[in-house]
């Protein structure tokens, strides 16, 4: 099953306390990226992104952020987010919520950040509930590109994420081996006609 590339209305109604959009009254669009940090791939997105000037939001697994902290630490440099996605990328609907809390506990000493995004889009209400009573925010998504699927060719992934472009609109793309292919073929496109229409690229703020 391919989800549709633009997140339903309905979807935002049933989980109105996650953010799906950020506020469009400033012409900005907002990248982010999962499941890094990657070696070799973050830095080609980092890359990428300082040659538009353009700022975006990393939501990082705990334990690749322990294995490659020079890389986390240049996310921040560069003036980036990054944000909590747990320590192994677990399913919140195939894990008890005391041992998801302690997936997002785990990742929190690598990830010092309460922006947070759940594996796969999975999460229990009673998982966000415990976490936003920790102060975290859940960020999800307006526009999935669905670099992940290898049977979508680089030509469907563009089509995606350039189609209808929105103030406020929040692109998930993944900095990983699974998404390398059509994101790294992708993104450089949605740069370029997204900045070349006016677009700033912002990061989502960190919770303070």
């Amino acid at each position: 099953m391919r989800f549709p590339a633009r997140i339903p209305s309905w979807v935002k109604w049933v989980y109105p306390s996650f953010v799906w959009q950020m506020p469009g009254d400033e012409k900005a669009l907002y990248l982010t990226f999962d499941d890094g940090p990657h070696p070799t791939i973050t830095p080609i997105v980092l890359d990428l992104l300082s040659k538009y000037n353009a700022k975006a939001t990393f939501f990082c697994i705990g334990d690749r952020a322990k294995r490659y902290p020079e890389i986390l630490q240049r996310i921040r440099q560069e003036g980036h987010a990054i944000g909590n996605h747990t320590q192994h990328h677990v399913n919140g609907w195939a894990t008890l919520d005391r041992d998801y809390i302690d997936q997002v506990n785990q990742a929190a000493e690598f990830i010092p950040s309460k922006l947070f995004r759940p594996p796969y889009g999975r999460i229990k209400r009673s998982q966000a509930g415990l976490l936003q009573k920790e102060g975290y925010k859940v960020v999800m998504w307006t526009i999935l590109s669905a670099d992940y699927d290898h049977k979508l060719s680089k030509e469907e992934c563009l089509s995606r994420v350039v189609r209808r472009i929105e103030s406020g609109d929040i692109y998930l793309f993944h900095d990983s081996e699974k998404g390398e292919e059509r994101m790294l073929a992708v993104l450089p496109s949605l740069l370029k006609v997204a900045t070349d229409k006016g677009f700033l690229f912002k990061k989502i703020e960190e919770v303070q």
